[in-house]
């Protein structure tokens, strides 16, 4: 096994070649059996406020029993927009206790980006965070929504929450005047869920119960149809990994990412939970003192996060004097460590920044390194336990090490296929292995290195950003004739986006273009930088060559 799988040899002790999938039959099976092992321990704390693993149980359970008193079926679409809150975990729980399909929203989406993710999934429920609900309004005609659960930022901290909320709304002024039909906030929703009880139904492993959007290889966002098999085969694969690193009664895990973020949501909202952590979440991991703040009030063991964050934190003054004795270890994924971030973090903290790899639609943990610091730095790590991982030509065939090719994936966190577009799935899935559109190579000893990318995907702090969504959106302005997108690289962020421009109007000028793509896009997603070209280079049939823009 060891000639066809070489990474089996450099396997951290006691983590097992193979995880038996069929452990729970589905994630309820999961929470059930978390809930009752862990009942009195903390769950979830955000902005001090915490919540034991007895009361997630509890609310979550009202919530599903209150979505089925509306009239929401095993099946239906629910969209979650909101950022790191306590009533994140207890709705998600919920839900899926409903046997409804998680569609996970950026908070920070523009009506644009809303409508599609909402009209091609079809959601017909919304749990959203009041600072977004004008955007909702906005869009809500065009959308199959009729159950709108709204809430605040401050909803479940108890009195706190009322200063909280006079704050956020008053003297900051986040909550922009909406208007929505027939709405209930999200505690009313748990009171009158406890007049009603959970029907009872089927949970299977092959049902979706997320459809998480990405743009995958191409540019327009797909959800990623993920089942209980997926999801509960990732969470276990992550906790193989992790437990022999010695899991302790008292770990606590920090996680500035936003839960709707398909990292923090397997990593620290489904698998450290299973291993009865306790989960700080920050509301806003742009704001770095409200992260650092939590190694004062938490002895954090287990920290996730982006390159971009971990490089911010380590260039802020006050980094440094922070206490780091219960850390163990830091998990890079999103995006590629850098390689001189980690070996500051590690002179800093005294820990390992370990890099992982993975994508939306393998759920997403692929390989990753050890956990020890054990690992290489610069590549990504060995496939996880029951996962394969290989390099192939542009045929498909497979390579031999050392060679550079793509990278595909096969195991059972693999999505299913994407919603509704199986020409897409097609394109993806081939023969049960997933073409990552990553170009890498496998080292003799079985680790993975990324070299380049083939797609043409950029990455703006951890996050997916599709050129032709810029375009798409740059192209309507009527003085563009012309435009093509691309990744530059950049310190803070990894890249960031850089628009190429050929004028329909000699009058176009840079500021119009940036103040035409705010008004479509989201703040990671606007162009850094303009540069107006009498001319795009293309091929023979006319496709814009971006790849030859990159190359300048």
């Amino acid at each position: 096994m060891t000639e066809q799988r070489p990474w089996l040899k450099n396997y951290p002790k006691g983590v097992p070649a193979n995880i038996d999938e069929s452990a729970y039959p589905s994630l309820v099976a999961l929470l059930d059996d978390t809930f009752k092992k862990f009942s009195d321990k903390k769950a979830f704390a955000c902005m001090g406020k915490a919540m034991t693993y007895a009361q997630v149980d509890r609310y979550s359970k009202q919530f599903g029993a209150y979505l089925h008193s509306r009239g929401l079926e095993p099946g239906d679409k629910i969209a979650l927009m909101m950022p790191n809150l306590l009533q994140y975990p207890i709705a998600l729980f919920g839900c899926l206790r409903a046997g409804l399909v998680i569609v996970n929203t950026n908070p920070l989406y523009t009506p644009r980006e809303m409508r599609h993710q909402f009209t091609d999934s079809g959601v017909k429920a919304i749990v959203i965070c009041e600072n977004f609900a004008a955007n909702l309004q906005e869009v809500l005609p065009d959308t199959q929504i009729k159950t709108i659960i709204v809430t605040s930022i401050g909803e479940m901290l108890g009195c706190k929450g009322i200063f909280v909320n006079f704050a956020v709304r008053y003297i900051k002024r986040m909550v922009p005047d909406f208007s929505l039909p027939n709405t209930v906030t999200f505690t009313n929703a748990l009171a009158q869920g406890k007049q009603f009880t959970i029907k009872q139904f089927q949970h299977n492993p092959e049902d979706v119960v997320c459809l998480q959007y990405t743009g995958g290889t191409t540019g327009v966002a797909k959800g990623a149809m993920l089942t209980n098999r997926n999801l509960v085969a990732n969470m276990m694969q992550i906790r193989a990994w992790i437990a022999p690193s010695g899991m302790g009664e008292n770990e606590v895990g920090l996680s500035p990412l936003p839960l709707y973020h398909i990292f923090a949501f397997s990593v620290n909202c489904l698998a450290l939970f299973s291993l009865g952590a306790l989960t700080v979440l920050v509301v806003n991991a742009r704001d770095l003192p409200s992260v650092m703040k939590e190694f004062k009030n938490y002895k954090v063991t287990i920290m996730t996060g982006v390159n971009t964050l971990f490089n911010a934190l380590l260039n802020h003054p006050d980094f440094a004097s922070l206490d780091f004795s219960a850390l163990r270890f830091a998990l890079g994924g999103g995006m590629a460590v850098q390689k001189a971030v980690a070996e500051k973090w590690r002179k800093v903290t005294g820990v390992p920044l370990v890099e992982g790899f993975g994508m939306t639609e393998s759920s997403p943990v692929a390989s990753v390194n050890p956990l020890d610091g054990a690992g290489r730095l610069g590549c990504i790590g060995l496939p996880v336990p029951s996962t394969d991982m290989r390099i192939v030509d542009d045929a498909g065939n497979p390579l031999p090490q050392g060679d550079t090719g793509e990278i595909q994936i096969k195991g059972p966190q693999v999505m299913k296929g994407y919603y509704n577009r199986p020409d897409a799935t097609a394109q993806t899935i081939k023969d049960g292995w997933l073409c990552t559109g990553d170009i890498g190579l496998m080292h003799p000893d079985g680790y993975f290195q990324i070299v380049d990318r083939k797609k043409d995907m950029i990455l703006v702090s951890g996050f997916n950003v599709y050129p032709n969504e810029i375009e798409d959106v740059v192209i309507e302005h009527p003085k563009v004739l012309e435009c093509a997108a691309i990744g530059v690289p950049d310190e803070k962020s990894g890249e960031v986006v850089k628009i190429f421009v050929v004028k329909k109007d000699q009058s176009l000028t840079e500021k119009e273009v940036l103040e035409h793509c705010r008004e479509g896009l989201t703040g990671y997603k606007i162009p850094r930088s303009v540069e107006f070209r009498k001319e795009l280079p293309k091929t023979n049939v006319g496709k814009i060559l971006r790849r030859k823009l990159r190359e300048e």
